[in-house]
């Protein structure tokens, strides 16, 4: 059995698990979330806690069960206590600026860039140069921020673009005559 899967997930109070034949639903304070379930991995309910264990001795049961475990750990997490990805821009004249359910980045091209947020996920702009993703789906989050990132990647030269808040990027010296 998967070490992840036998560690099973704690569910803390204010967070409701439903289990039903074809999928899981999570919902809590940050809102509900759902994932399919998969037919090679048992989900039980027992006590305030979930345990997952594969149905097979198979080696993709076994896999699925782990998988199963951290998608729904991740769901109990997000709708406690959410998610952020913090992305900052680094450039001259690089700003950013968060409106509704918009971002616009204005990145060194002729024209603005814009994204639109997907349902769940908020976009805040501390500052013109910070970018802060928030919201309950793990999934979404990171996809949103990576997409944002891909915008204008930072460039190893100068280090200019958009990078993870943790990011480091390694400059490359220029070339020598």
């Amino acid at each position: 059995m998967s070490r992840i899967a036998k560690m099973g997930v704690a569910v803390p109070a204010g967070v409701d698990v439903q289990l039903k034949d074809d999928q899981i639903i999570v919902k809590g304070a940050g809102g509900e979330l759902k994932v399919p379930s998969n037919g090679l991995v048992k989900v039980a309910s027992e006590g305030g806690k979930l345990s997952f264990e594969p149905i097979n001795e198979t080696r993709e049961a076994n896999a699925m069960s782990g998988t199963m475990r951290q998608l729904v750990n991740n769901m109990v997490v997000g709708v406690s206590k959410g998610f952020e990805k913090k992305l900052t821009l680094v450039g001259v004249g690089f700003r950013a600026q968060a409106s509704g359910s918009k971002l616009n980045l204005q990145i060194g091209f002729s024209h603005p860039v814009n994204f639109e947020m997907p349902p769940g996920v908020t976009v805040t702009t501390p500052t013109p140069t910070e970018i802060i993703v928030k919201g309950a789906d793990r999934q979404a989050i990171g996809q949103l921020a990576a997409n944002i990132r891909g915008a204008r990647p930072p460039e190893p030269y100068k280090g200019k673009g958009i990078r993870y808040a943790d990011e480091r990027v390694v400059i490359k010296e220029t070339k020598k005559k």
